[in-house]
């Protein structure tokens, strides 16, 4: 299995998903222990929400699982969140700490799934973002996440249902912000809380360049009759989901014009 899918499309949004994929190589499954082979920490169903909200959008999407490697993480191994409990590059617990390896991957392991798997999604991801930028003159990536809503280990309490992270601002133009948060202002949100975005939103985020970062996490019960296995959605507050997702993404296809940069 290629360790990226792409999906080209002509307008100026790209959306990133880097934790949807399930797939664990065979030579790696067999390390992880019983509890990690449950997967639990899957951003489920993610790409199936997004799918044909919006006309036009590109689609990246990282096919293995997070415990393979996290995407989403510094390449170097740096923490994003330091002083606060987070997973590594490779994993060696869950988000409840649990130990999910009968065998922890060296630093060899590591680095060799870093080329293997890491580097070519962000190089996919690159392009993309190059390509849509060359076409529109600006790039919007809205990077996509779901997580359980409470998870002591990681954070006190319950989550918003919608966490947005732009890395305090830093990320993307002052009017994408704004945008997504007025589609959710009736929800219950946060703006750069416990999740201020991971480090595709940080390293892809340039407004003075012509890309733009914003990361929505979602907590997990605002589509899942239950945050635990089998992960079945639930149909009704899927489509009221559905419905508030494509108001934000054509918001933000709709403001792209605006965020060029002047030569």
């Amino acid at each position: 299995m290629t360790p990226v899918e792409v999906t080209e499309g002509t307008g100026p949004l790209v959306l990133g998903l880097p934790h949807t994929g399930t797939y664990v190589p065979p030579d790696i499954g067999v390390l992880l222990n019983a509890e990690g082979r449950k997967l639990r920490d899957t951003d489920w169903d993610i790409e199936r929400l997004y799918n044909g909200l919006a006309p036009d959008v590109t689609y990246v999407r990282s096919t293995h699982h997070r415990y393979v490697i996290d995407v989403n993480r510094d390449p170097a191994g740096t923490s994003l969140y330091p002083a606060q409990n987070t997973t590594a590059l490779v994993p060696l617990t869950d988000f409840d700490n649990r130990p999910i390896w009968d065998t922890d991957p060296d630093a060899a392991e590591v680095d060799r799934r870093r080329r293997v798997f890491h580097a070519p999604y962000h190089a996919a991801l690159a392009a993309q973002m190059d390509r849509v930028r060359a076409r529109h003159g600006v790039a919007i990536l809205y990077d996509c996440h779901s997580i359980r809503s409470e998870i002591p280990f990681l954070f006190s309490g319950r989550l918003p249902d919608f966490n947005i992270g732009t890395n305090d601002g830093v990320t993307c133009d002052p009017r994408i912000t704004a945008a997504v948060a007025a589609r959710v202002a009736d929800q219950t949100h946060v703006m750069n809380g416990r999740f201020k975005g991971g480090w595709t939103t940080r390293h892809y985020g340039r407004p003075a360049q012509g890309w733009h970062a914003i990361q929505m996490e979602l907590a997990q019960s605002t589509y899942l009759q239950a945050e635990a296995a089998p992960w079945h959605r639930a149909p009704a507050k899927w489509d009221r989901l559905r419905d508030i997702l494509a108001h934000v993404l054509d918001d933000l296809i709709a403001l792209a014009p605006t965020l060029k940069v002047q030569p």
